[in-house]
């Protein structure tokens, strides 16, 4: 079985019940319109407001955005790139492309023209569909993308440099095409996310897609009660992935656009949600708005919500137990994966053991976990080495970079780049990032470490800690700390705190500034050291 099987079964058994529901918010928010006066007034005064279609509705675009690649002369095998933002053509576009035979090739919507350019060429893009908030940048590279013949563009006022999507599909076949598809043929490339560099273009066959179904599904019980709520973008495999436990369901999801808390919560009390994928930064806002008053649980309807699970970068137990102070009867899930790895569930906490939050978990469903050390050996439990999975879902390659490719896929194992170690109970605890490992006059720190304990400060927000260069001890810890709105910190006040972390551990540098975060919530270190030393060696005042 592949995945687009699974749309035209939900087609043929639930075909007239909602498949997935677009909310904008923000539309609401600029005409200063209530959720009454959506809800009540006549004519609607925000109509695409909430948008809404069926498992038929889905299945059905799929099958027209198909027919329109065929007759354009995409053909299997050929790759097709999307640049949307989260909206409810998202996935029927992306199914098209997988019933093609195609491979789809999702790009970050954060890309400037230069990046897209780069993906598109690493790539061998030879369609591309596109919405209306990357006009400038498409139209800035148009011609130098020449092997992109095939332009289609989703929303009104087309540019004269592509064609109509919703004009061209409106008028294809709703028959699903006849393309014979196994799960050994290559299905997508998604990016990686470019935090040590240019991203690299990650192959994934269609059983990669299948296993993040059945993992999913298997972690976290989706049941046709359920309604997911779907934050993060639909180009990441975070999101998607964890989407495709609905899919594999046959359970509706809500497609969320925008992060702020009282959106969350209007949203999950609303539509009823059931499930909530989160971030760190935006579980964080929510308690930090409850907190301060400005948003009151009791006018929201949330007790179906059964299920908040959080992944793409490491979370501090701090915040976990701050979310079941407020939220006593969720169940959580800590979720680990890389894109390598089709997504997060390689690696998840499991509802059942709360006991144990500040661990990444055990192997996830279908997948083998080993820690090894740098000859790729095991190491003793308690010991940190660099972990490695083994899976259904591993990629296939790095598109085009066969020594990329051979550097950490060996022997049917991930080399995942991550530094991690095993209790004596088996749950595996992230230590760092390999290439984020300070040596500090012969000490290996782990920035993660030294973050998770600044975040229990009561007025820090966000932090990351990251290497400068020292003459006298190599490098030195530097925490960048993000101060919560309306409060004061001052730098002895860290200082003071930090004062139970061993000697060595303690950052040498404060720098009060904001943390940026990519749209999955990674921390973008490499921001962070161009800004602070862009690779000079510095000279630094220790202070204790």
């Amino acid at each position: 079985m592949v995945i687009t099987d699974l749309l035209v079964r939900n087609a043929d058994l639930y075909g007239d019940e909602i498949s997935l529901i677009e909310i904008s918010p923000e539309l609401l928010e600029k005409q200063k319109i209530t959720w009454k006066e959506y809800e009540l007034v006549e004519p609607n005064p925000a109509p695409m407001y909430r948008r809404v279609i069926t498992w038929r509705d889905f299945d059905n675009q799929a099958n027209q955005f198909a027919n329109l690649l065929l007759e354009k002369g995409i053909k299997k095998g050929d790759q097709v790139a999307i640049l949307l933002m989260n909206c409810l053509e998202w996935l029927p576009i992306y199914f098209g492309i997988l019933k093609t035979g195609a491979i789809a090739v999702p790009l970050n919507y954060r890309y400037t023209a230069d990046e897209i350019k780069y993906c598109l060429d690493l790539a061998e893009v030879d369609a591309l569909i596109f919405g209306p908030e990357f006009i400038g940048r498409i139209e800035l590279i148009s011609e130098q993308i020449p092997a992109v013949k095939i332009r289609l563009f989703v929303g009104e006022d087309c540019p004269s440099f592509a064609a109509s999507y919703d004009k061209l599909a409106a008028g294809c076949s709703l028959t699903a095409p006849r393309i014979d598809l196994t799960e050994d043929d290559d299905a997508a490339i998604y990016f990686s996310s470019g935090t040590t560099g240019f991203p690299k273009a990650i192959l994934h066959r269609h059983r990669s897609l299948m296993c993040a179904c059945e993992t999913e599904q298997n972690h976290h019980g989706q049941t046709r009660e359920d309604n997911f709520l779907c934050i993060p973008p639909l180009y990441h495999t975070g999101a998607k992935m964890h989407w495709f436990g609905s899919l594999l369901a046959g359970s509706k999801a809500v497609l969320l656009r925008g992060v702020k808390p009282e959106w969350i919560l209007d949203a999950v009390s609303r539509e009823k949600i059931t499930i909530v994928w989160l971030l760190v930064p935006w579980a964080q806002d929510i308690l930090d708005a409850i907190e301060r008053g400005e948003l009151k649980l009791e006018d929201y309807e949330l007790a179906q919500w059964r299920l908040m699970h959080i992944g793409a970068q490491p979370v501090p137990p701090s915040l976990i137990q701050r979310w079941k102070e407020v939220f006593p009867h969720h169940l959580y899930d800590t979720n680990y994966g890389l894109s390598e790895s089709i997504g997060p569930g390689c690696v998840h906490l499991g509802v059942e053991n709360i006991h144990k939050v500040g661990a990444i978990g055990k192997s996830g469903y279908n997948w083998e976990t080993r820690i090894v050390d740098e000859n790729g050996q095991p190491v003793p439990r308690g010991e940190v080495g660099e972990l490695t999975v083994s899976g259904p879902g591993l990629m296939k390659c790095y598109y085009r970079d066969p020594a990329a490719t051979e550097a950490v896929l060996k022997d049917g194992w991930l080399f995942t780049g991550d530094m991690a170690r095993m209790d004596e109970d088996g749950f595996i605890f992230l230590v760092d990032r390999k290439k984020d490992v300070i040596i500090s006059g012969g000490e290996n720190i782990y920035p993660v470490q030294i973050e998770d304990f600044l975040r229990r400060h009561p007025a820090v927000k966000d932090v990351a800690v990251i290497g400068l260069p020292d003459r006298r001890v190599g490098e030195i810890a530097a925490a960048i700390i993000q101060i919560k709105p309306g409060l004061v910190c001052e730098e002895e006040d860290i200082i003071a705190f930090c004062k139970p972390l061993p000697r060595y551990k303690r950052p040498r540098k404060i720098i009060f500034d904001d943390v940026p975060r990519n749209p999955t919530g990674k921390i973008e270190k490499p921001k962070l050291r161009e800004k602070y030393y862009g690779g000079n060696i510095v000279e630094v005042q220790t202070r204790y």
